[in-house]
């Protein structure tokens, strides 16, 4: 009650709060030292009274606990379509469904996972037909780690399609992402960072994640025009075979390029599904490519990315491929390669990689990003960590289970 008087008291004049929310999943029965949901409505029944008392214009809200959604005068269920629920593709009937159980709806958090540089030449939804739904207070945690690919590929699409389906909802009076950056957490230890939530469009430490550009190309008026994939340095397939391309941008229309070749011009569409209608599917050559993405009628706004295509099929995970890479100011970066017993790259594995150093310098570890991990799940099959030298020389050591373990000096 002090808590939510003093918040009230604090920010009353601020034009931007419109809501004042009471609580968020106040039904963990972990949370409390007895749970009894008829004192957690009495609790929340003071303090909507309170609020109503302190602030007599604004509404009340919380989030996630059905059993006190009567209480408040706005209610926003639990829904994670895509990732903890059901598939994305539900989302417009799922969040219709709980619309009409409550006074009034809003939808706040909603997204899923992302492994920062860990990509998939196809993605497929976590449930299949017949398998049972699930939150996270019913193990749907656990069914998104042992079925989930976590890469960004899977999420770019999952919130294409949220942000296509809300133009699409005029009963929806407004939604928020959940959360705008990664951020560490005591639970998840089996996270591919590990105590990390990693559902944020950027990591930790601000560097940008693909689903940034999705929201960019929706909510920005500044023209922009992005290429999925700029942290995917191997793609992979048949030799023919067509590769789906998708390009981000609020332009009314972007010409791709690859290898200099256009490959047509596209008009947007917010409505088709992926990328607006700003998809190519094209054959890549084996080796290195160049994609560039223009906007048209505007030379000057464009963007560009090479990488390699790899035709080679790999098997089972057998060693390291390790580099080092000297990066500014005495840091010098480890990659650590996983690679097959034919020395081809496992572009798809997601081992858990340790690194261990001695010697005069140090890992920079405990970032909570995916290059800044003592302890990490590979990315399309590699895993990297950088060390600072302090001017002498380190010996680093890369593990993984099954794997042989390998050991790279850098100075």
């Amino acid at each position: 009650k002090r808590m939510l008087t003093n918040m009230i008291t604090q920010h009353y004049n601020h034009p931007s709060v419109i809501i004042w929310g009471l609580g968020n999943e106040n039904d963990w029965p972990n949370d409390f030292p007895e749970f009894e949901q008829r004192e957690i409505r009495s609790l929340m029944s003071e303090l909507n009274t309170l609020a109503h008392h302190l602030d007599a214009e604004r509404k009340t809200a919380i989030r996630r606990c059905a059993f006190c959604s009567d209480i408040v005068d706005v209610y926003s269920p639990s829904i994670w379509a895509g990732w903890y629920r059901g598939v994305y593709t539900d989302y417009q009937q799922m969040s219709k469904e709980e619309m009409e159980k409550v006074k009034h709806f809003l939808h706040v958090e909603w997204g899923g996972d992302s492994h920062a540089g860990r990509h998939a030449e196809a993605t497929a939804p976590i449930r299949k037909e017949g398998e049972s739904d699930g939150d996270a207070a019913l193990n749907g945690s656990a069914l998104v780690l042992k079925k989930g690919d976590w890469s960004e590929s899977y999420i770019v699409k999952l919130i294409d399609w949220h942000l296509k389906e809300q133009e699409n909802m005029p009963w929806l009076t407004s939604a928020a992402y959940w959360p705008f950056k990664d951020f560490s957490t005591p639970v998840r230890p089996d996270n591919p960072v590990p105590y990390m939530n990693q559902k944020g469009v950027v990591e930790r430490d601000f560097t940008k994640k693909e689903s940034y550009y999705v929201f960019q190309s929706y909510w920005t008026e500044m023209p922009m025009v992005h290429i999925y994939g700029h942290g995917w340095p191997v793609r992979w397939g048949d030799a023919d075979e067509e590769k789906e391309v998708l390009v981000y941008s609020n332009c009314p229309s972007v010409e791709l390029f690859v290898n200099g070749q256009s490959q047509g011009i596209r008009k947007r569409n917010s409505q088709d599904f992926p990328a607006a209608g700003l998809r190519w599917n094209v054959k890549l050559a084996k080796g290195q490519n160049t994609l560039r993405a223009v906007a048209a009628g505007k030379e000057a706004l464009a963007d560009e990315l090479s990488f390699e295509y790899q035709t080679a099929k790999w098997g089972k995970e057998h060693a390291f491929r390790v580099t080092s890479t000297p990066k500014e100011d005495g840091i010098v970066e480890v990659e650590a390669q996983l690679v097959d017993s034919n020395g081809i790259r496992c572009l798809d594995s997601r081992v858990f990689v340790s690194f261990d150093i001695a010697g005069d310098g140090e890992l920079i570890q405990n970032q909570g990003t995916a290059t800044g991990s003592r302890k990490v799940q590979a990315r399309n099959g590699r895993a990297q960590i950088r060390v600072r030298t302090q001017g002498g020389t380190s010996c680093v050591a890369v593990k993984a289970d099954k794997v042989q373990t390998s050991f790279i000096t850098v100075q």
